[in-house]
């Protein structure tokens, strides 16, 4: 009796400890699938919003839409952050949320700017947002190949 105790625990282990292993593995594919789209997101924010900034500073519909997209694109860097990266990428989604916090700061001097009505070609200068975003796009490249 002892023995099949022993021997049901055993493989009761043994199939747990699979199954986290399992969980890992997925785990690992659903963030990188995550950070996948948010690069694609951030690549075309990084693309898009520049001649959208550009057109603001003169038109009232542009700045009209590019505080949308601010704000939508600020909405996705604390979505981003606030995943659970796997153990094995840790550093990795690290570095992005330091990107984004950089992003994040640019977004919003960008919405103080239009809220306050001073967006100008100089506020556009002095942006680290865009550059940021862009940067994110090739530490996003080591992420997706975790779940490889």
């Amino acid at each position: 009796m002892k023995k099949t105790y022993i021997a049901f625990f055993l493989a009761s282990g043994m199939l747990l400890s699979g199954c986290s292993a399992l969980e890992g593995v997925n785990n690992t594919l659903n963030y990188a699938t995550e950070a996948s789209e948010y690069a694609n997101d951030a690549t075309a924010f990084g693309k898009e919003v520049p001649d959208l900034a550009k057109r603001a500073v003169n038109d009232e519909q542009a700045a009209q839409e590019l505080e949308t997209k601010l704000e939508e694109m600020k909405v996705n860097i604390e979505e981003f952050n606030e995943l659970e990266a796997p153990e094995i990428g840790a550093d990795l989604h690290q570095q992005v949320v330091n990107q984004n916090n950089r992003a994040m700061e640019g977004i919003d001097l960008y919405l103080e700017n239009i809220e306050g009505g001073k967006l100008n070609s100089e506020a556009l200068k002095n942006n680290q947002a865009f550059q940021s975003l862009q940067e994110i796009t090739s530490i996003i490249e080591q992420i997706k190949n975790l779940g490889n």
